[in-house]
C-alpha cells in the first residue's frame, strides 16, 4: 500500500530564507492541513482541530509526496510522528530521475497538461500561509492541497517507477542532507558587509571584457553584446515570442547549461552574480546555518541534473563555489570577521577575494578525495575501443604528457605542450571542433590561432581513431533506434530504444536515462530539454538538438554519478560531494580503497583518486 501525502503549513519563520530544515523546527510552525490518499482512494483532509487519523500515524509502508524531505521533516518536528527515512519516495526525484522537470507545477507542464502558467496555488500560499493570515482562503487552500495530491499520484504512477537502487540512492542523499556540513557563520557575515564593493568589482570586470562596449550590466547593450556573441541555438534561448530579446534569469540559466565563448559566459556570470553574488552566498549561508550547532542542511537535490542524474545543490550551492581557494584562508578570514579591507593585501578586487573563501567558509577536519581524470578514463572504456588510453592509466602515467607526445610527435613535453594535451583531451573527447578547443582552451590559459586549433583538434583525431568511431557509433545507434521503435540498438557499452515517445538509453549499470519527446526533424533528432524553463507565453518546452557529441558527454557524465553513488552507499559521514569529490567529516581511511575499487560491471575500469586532509574546504 502507498500513502500520498501532502500538506500546507504557516509560520513566523520565512521557509525561503531559513530553509525547511529550520523552517520545519521553528516552534512557530504549524500544519493547515493535510491531504492524504492510500492508494488510488479518494483524496482526505485532515485539519488539525479533528483527531489525526491513526491509519496514517501507524502506516508502516511507503509514503509518497513531492519533494518529500518537507513532509518526513514535518512529519518528524511538527506532528512528532517518527516514520523511517526508508519510508519516503520522492515523486520529484521520480520525475527527474525520467529526465523531466522536478516541480510538480512543470512536470504538468511538461507532459503537456497546459502550458499556460497557473499563479492560484502561489497566491493562495501566500495568503493562508505567511503573515498576516487570511483565513478566509483556507477553503480554497484545502482544494488546492486535495489536488496537489490528485496531481502527484497521477504524474508519478504513469512514469517509470525508481528502481531498487535509485531509491537507495536516493536515501543515502537524505542522509547526507540530514548530517548538513558546519559553516563558518562569522566569517559569512563578515562577508555581507562588502556588498557595495563587490557590485563596483563586477561592472568593472564587465567593463574590462566587453572592452567598454557594456559599461553596466544594466545596460540594454549587454543583451545585445551577449546576443551578438551566440550560436543559433543560443540566440533561439533569448528570443521571445515578440523577437525581443531577453537575458532574464531564465535565459542566463539556460545559456550557462550550454558550450559559450569564455568572455560571453564571464559577462553573463556577471549578471547573475550582480544578484546572486559572493555576498549573497555568504548571506544565504549565514541564514540557513542551523543556530545551534551552525550547519547548513539540505544542500543536495538528488538526480537534480535530470539529463544525467547529476546531484545538483540548493540554498547552499556548492556546486556553483569557483574551484579557486585563497592560500591564506586564516589570514583572510581574520581580516574578514574585523571589517578590515582585503584589497590590496589578499587581492586585486573585493569580488575575487570573496570567491576564494567560499569554499573554506565550510569547516571540517575533512577527508577529502576526487577521482583522477575520471571523464578521460570513461569515454574510452565506455567506447570499448579505448585500450591503447585506458593503458596509460594501467601503467600509471599521465594522460595529458601522452595526448601532448602524439599531438607534437616528441618524447620530450614542456608544461605548455601538456596543457594543451589536456584542453584537447577536454574539448575533443565529446566531439568538439575548434571553437570547442579554443573556447576550453582560453579558460585553461591556452591561446592559439584559428589556424593552429583546427590543425591540433585534426592531430588529436587522427591520434584517436576509437572517439570518432565511438561518436559515429552512438549516431547511428539513435538514428537507428528513433526509426526503428520499439527495436534494442546497442552501441558499445550503451543500448537504445524509442518507444514512439521518449528515446530511452540504458547504461552499463543499468540505470536507464531517455532525450523526452524525441522527434526527427530536418536538422536532425531533437528533444525536449527539461533544464530550459519555457517562457510564460510558450506553447511547448523549449526544445535542444541532439547530435553526437552531446550524445557521448551525457553518457560519460552519466556513468561518472553511477560511480559516485557506488562510492556514497559505501563512505561514512560524508557531508558533501560535488562533481566527482567525495567530502567526509573527520579521518576515512578507506576512501581511497572505496573510489579505487569499480563497481561489478565496471571491473575493468582504471580508476584512482587523490586523497587530502583539510581544516577547511579547499582545493
Amino acid at each position: 500500500m502507498i500513502l500520498w501525502v501532502d500538506f500546507e503549513t504557516r509560520s513566523a519563520c520565512d521557509l525561503k530564507t531559513a530553509g525547511v530544515y529550520n523552517y520545519a523546527q521553528d516552534i512557530s510552525t504549524e500544519v493547515l492541513c493535510m491531504s492524504y490518499a492510500f492508494d488510488d482512494e479518494p483524496v482526505q483532509t485532515w485539519m488539525p482541530e479533528r483527531p489525526f487519523p491513526v491509519q496514517v500515524a501507524q502506516f508502516t509502508g511507503q509514503i509518497r509526496a513531492h519533494n518529500a524531505a518537507f513532509e518526513r521533516l514535518i512529519f518528524w518536528y511538527v506532528l512528532q510522528i517518527e516514520f523511517k527515512l526508508e519510508q519516503f519516495y520522492c515523486t520529484a526525484t521520480q520525475a527527474r530521475a525520467n529526465c523531466a522537470p522536478g516541480s510538480l507545477e512543470d512536470v504538468g507542464r511538461f507532459f503537456g497538461a497546459s502550458m499556460r502558467k497557473d499563479h492560484r496555488g502561489g497566491h493562495l500560499v501566500r495568503q493562508c500561509c505567511i503573515p498576516p493570515y487570511n483565513t478566509a482562503l483556507l477553503p480554497e487552500l484545502y482544494a488546492y492541497c486535495e489536488q496537489d495530491v490528485r496531481a502527484m499520484r497521477a504524474i508519478s504512477t504513469s512514469l517509470r517507477q525508481l528502481t531498487d537502487d535509485e531509491l537507495l540512492d536516493y536515501h543515502v542523499n537524505e542522509r547526507i542532507n540530514d548530517r548538513g556540513v558546519r559553516v563558518d557563520v562569522a566569517l559569512a557575515r563578515g562577508a555581507v558587509k562588502y556588498a557595495a564593493q563587490e557590485v563596483k568589482d563586477i561592472q568593472q570586470i564587465v567593463s574590462e571584457v566587453t572592452h567598454g562596449a557594456v559599461p553596466t550590466v544594466r545596460s540594454p547593450k549587454m543583451r545585445e553584446w551577449v546576443f551578438a556573441r551566440l550560436d543559433r541555438e543560443g540566440q533561439s534561448l533569448m528570443l521571445m515570442e515578440n523577437n525581443k530579446i531577453s537575458i532574464d534569469k531564465t535565459v542566463r540559466a539556460n545559456l550557462l547549461t550550454t558550450d559559450l565563448d569564455s568572455d560571453v559566459r564571464e559577462v553573463i556570470q556577471c549578471a547573475d552574480d550582480l544578484w546572486a553574488s559572493s555576498v549573497a552566498k555568504f548571506q544565504r549561508m549565514a541564514d540557513l546555518a542551523d543556530v545551534e550547532d551552525q550547519r547548513v542542511r539540505g544542500a543536495f537535490v538528488f538526480a537534480g541534473g535530470s539529463a544525467t542524474g547529476r546531484a545538483s545543490s540548493y540554498g547552499l550551492q556548492v556546486h556553483n563555489f569557483g574551484r579557486k581557494c585563497h592560500k591564506e584562508p586564516e589570514a583572510v578570514r581574520a581580516a574578514i570577521v574585523e571589517g578590515r579591507s582585503v584589497v590590496p593585501e589578499f587581492g586585486t578586487r573585493t569580488t575575487d577575494v570573496l570567491k576564494t573563501m567560499l569554499r573554506p567558509a565550510m569547516r571540517g577536519p575533512f577527508t577529502v578525495a576526487d577521482w583522477s581524470a575520471i571523464e578521460a578514463r570513461l569515454t574510452p572504456w565506455l567506447s570499448t575501443e579505448g585500450d591503447e588510453v585506458l593503458d596509460v592509466f594501467r601503467a600509471g602515467g599521465d594522460i595529458y604528457v601522452n595526448e601532448a607526445m602524439k599531438l607534437f610527435n616528441t618524447r620530450e613535453v614542456t608544461p605548455e605542450q601538456r596543457q594543451i594535451g589536456k584542453v584537447a583531451i577536454l574539448a575533443c573527447g565529446f566531439g568538439g571542433g575548434h571553437n570547442a578547443f579554443a573556447s576550453m582552451g582560453r579558460a585553461y590559459g591556452v591561446k592559439l590561432t584559428e589556424l593552429e586549433a583546427r590543425s591540433t583538434v585534426e592531430v588529436w583525431r587522427r591520434a584517436n581513431p576509437w572517439a570518432v568511431r565511438y561518436w559515429s557509433n552512438l549516431e547511428w545507434a539513435y538514428n537507428a533506434a528513433m526509426r526503428n521503435p520499439g527495436k534494442h540498438i546497442k552501441a558499445a557499452r550503451v543500448t537504445y530504444c524509442f518507444n514512439g515517445q521518449h528515446l530511452w538509453y540504458a547504461l552499463p549499470s543499468g540505470r536507464i536515462l531517455c532525450y523526452p519527446f524525441a522527434r526527427i526533424e530536418d536538422d536532425g533528432i531533437t528533444y525536449a530539454k527539461a533544464a530550459w524553463k519555457p517562457a510564460q507565453d510558450a506553447k511547448e518546452w523549449p526544445r535542444a538538438r541532439l547530435w553526437k557529441g552531446l550524445a557521448c558527454e551525457n553518457i560519460t557524465q552519466a556513468v561518472a554519478n553511477d560511480l559516485l553513488r557506488h562510492a556514497l552507499r559505501q563512505v561514512p559521514n560524508v557531508v558533501l560531494h560535488v562533481h566527482d569529490e567525495i567530502v567526509v567529516e573527520g579521518a576515512c581511511p578507506e576512501l581511497e580503497r572505496i573510489m579505487c575499487t569499480p563497481p561489478a560491471w565496471a571491473s575493468d575500469l582504471p580508476l584512482k583518486a587523490e586523497v587530502k586532509t583539510m581544516e577547511r574546504y579547499g582545493k
